[in-house]
């Protein structure tokens, strides 16, 4: 089942900036799909639309089979989000913050959420303002996921932390997911991060999807070939990118594994980070700008 589908999606700002254009793809149900692209690539704006924060200049959102409503306490209680700065009530303790929490949604899993906080050591009493800022990442990940919403955006939510705190983010990230049928779209500009928790990927690119698809499908689907530099031309099928050197060239491509390679010609993999920087490395066409 698709947990989200966009179909021409685009955000204008004033009467010329468009952030997003024309994107289309579907969101496969019970996955971790990454959002990856340059500042100011549009991810945001595409997480705003997406959970109804925004409304499209054009194109239309479709939430598990049903155009987006987010004026609605059902349509509401399907999503949850939890921003980059992770807003937390900066009085309020951490008892207040799920106290709160479940007078809100009607859905809300207090037990659950009390039991996550206990297991990292998160005391009830602190006031969130004074809470360290992985603790406060993992309480603003909580309270969301006490919501027990189907689809779940993070907007950045590790990018202010030390790499033991982004750790134990993480993993409660992964291990709620394990348990669950919950959908996560999680926007990072760590690519490495990524490729250990996604299964799926969505590309952004001066506010246009240019990749997006199963992460083992995509990386499985290029491939590095190296060579003599004379012979560059004959391996420029689905070109992404090329480097050259003195005698050599290296070039990754966009082709299935039956194409055969040339005989001066080296073919290796590529991982998800390469392929993640190839294509936003690529030059801006004249076709791509508005």
């Amino acid at each position: 089942m698709t947990a989200l589908r966009v179909e021409g999606l685009g955000k204008r700002y004033g009467r010329g900036t468009w952030a997003l254009r024309e994107c289309t793809f579907d969101l496969p149900q019970g996955r971790i799909i990454g959002l990856v692209g340059a500042n100011g690539a549009g991810k945001t704006t595409l997480l705003h639309l997406a959970i109804g924060l925004l409304s499209p200049t054009e194109g239309s959102v479709f939430l598990f089979g049903r155009p987006l409503r987010m004026d609605r306490p059902a349509g509401l209680a399907e999503v949850g989000f939890v921003a980059q700065d992770h807003p937390l009530y900066r009085g309020f303790t951490v008892a207040d913050l799920l106290h709160f929490g479940r007078s809100m949604n009607r859905r809300f899993d207090e037990t659950t959420a009390r039991k996550r906080l206990a297991e990292l050591g998160i005391p009830l009493d602190r006031r969130a303002g004074r809470l360290s800022g992985g603790q406060q990442a993992q309480v603003a990940l909580t309270l969301a996921l006490a919501k027990q919403p189907r689809l779940l955006v993070l907007d950045e939510p590790a990018a202010s932390l030390d790499p033991l705190a982004r750790r134990e983010f993480m993993s409660t990230l992964m291990g709620a997911v394990a348990d669950s049928e919950l959908t996560v779209l999680l926007s990072s500009h760590a690519i490495g991060e990524l490729e250990r928790v996604c299964d799926h990927l969505v590309l952004l690119r001066k506010g246009r999807m240019c990749l997006a698809g199963d992460t083992d499908e995509l990386v499985a689907g290029h491939r590095v070939l190296s060579g003599p530099r004379p012979d560059a031309n004959a391996a420029m099928q689905g070109l992404v990118a090329a480097t050259h050197g003195p005698r050599q060239s290296h070039l990754l491509v966009r082709q299935p594994v039956t194409v055969p390679v040339h005989p001066h010609w080296e073919a290796n993999p590529v991982s998800l980070e390469e392929l993640v920087l190839a294509y936003l490395a690529q030059p801006e066409t004249k076709e791509g700008r508005d």
